[in-house]
């Protein structure tokens, strides 16, 4: 079944499930997509690498003894002594440093005789809006295809993490925007609250073709559908927690888990604010 919810499902946001729906989304707006463009027009799935290491001193120190010195006792002074020179060196034993490794999924759409990018569809992730070092590669990618001849579809579904700035559009809880070549710096912005459902946009395309079709909201009930995800997003509060207004709201789509009636979590455990 879809998701109960008449707009974006805020339990999606949760950490553990985000990047599952992510990659889902993503697969399932290029096979959309793809049957609308062809044979014009080609579908791609990239992917970019976010490679995040631990700070300096978090890192795996090295282990083992060094093959040159060691202190021998010498009367009342310790002095340092040389081993014998060898013809092989010596290994020691070093650890690999952790690092996390983020998979982020987009999409192209490319021109089939040129080769060209013509639209490139971003499904944002924590990664893209946090500031820091992934959201700085980010902004630059985005501005260079803000220069160029290429069209950006830009859908975020995250109501945590600060939004890229766009002038005339107020407070909001999700936010789809198109921005196209030829109305830069004007673009199609769509601020979405909770309560919304979730807009069928358009993706352009070059030439004479008209614009391809993407409608939200079916694309996320048709992903929640497949992955199977009422038996057991709900097992847990959404997390960035809703106020206090939101949850009251919220609750009234939730599934009831078997067994139990009425709310599934108290205030305090959603960790709503006001």
């Amino acid at each position: 079944m879809p998701s109960p919810f008449p707009g974006m499902n805020p339990y999606l946001e949760q950490p553990a499930i985000w990047q599952d729906f992510h990659q889902r989304l993503v697969t399932h707006i290029g096979e959309t997509l793809s049957s609308q463009v062809r044979p014009e027009f080609f579908v791609k799935l990239e992917e970019f690498v976010f490679i995040h290491e631990p700070p300096a001193e978090e890192r795996g120190k090295l282990l083992g003894r060094p093959d040159v010195s060691v202190l021998a006792d010498a009367g009342n002074r310790s002095v340092a002594v040389a081993e014998p020179r060898s013809d092989r060196l010596a290994a020691i034993i070093a650890q690999l440093p952790d690092v996390d490794i983020e998979k982020h999924a987009y999409v192209e759409l490319r021109d089939r005789q040129s080769r060209d990018l013509v639209t490139m569809i971003e499904v944002l992730s924590p990664s893209n809006k946090q500031y820091g070092p992934d959201r700085e590669t980010y902004v630059a990618k985005r501005s260079v295809l803000m220069h160029s001849r290429t069209s950006l579809v830009e859908i975020d579904l995250l109501r945590h993490g600060p939004r890229f700035p766009l002038n005339g559009v107020g407070e909001c809880d999700y936010r789809v925007m198109v921005s196209r070549p030829e109305m830069r710096p004007d673009v199609l912005a769509w601020p979405i609250q909770h309560s919304d459902r979730l807009p069928q946009i358009p993706i352009p395309l070059r030439g004479e073709f008209p614009d391809a079709q993407l409608d939200l909201q079916a694309l996320l009930d048709e992903v929640y559908d497949a992955a199977g995800y009422e038996d057991y997003l709900y097992s847990t509060p959404p997390d960035p927690p809703l106020t206090d207004e939101q949850y009251d709201w919220a609750q009234q789509f939730v599934p009831p888990t078997p067994g139990e009636t009425g709310r599934q979590f108290s205030e305090t455990d959603t960790g709503s604010t006001d």
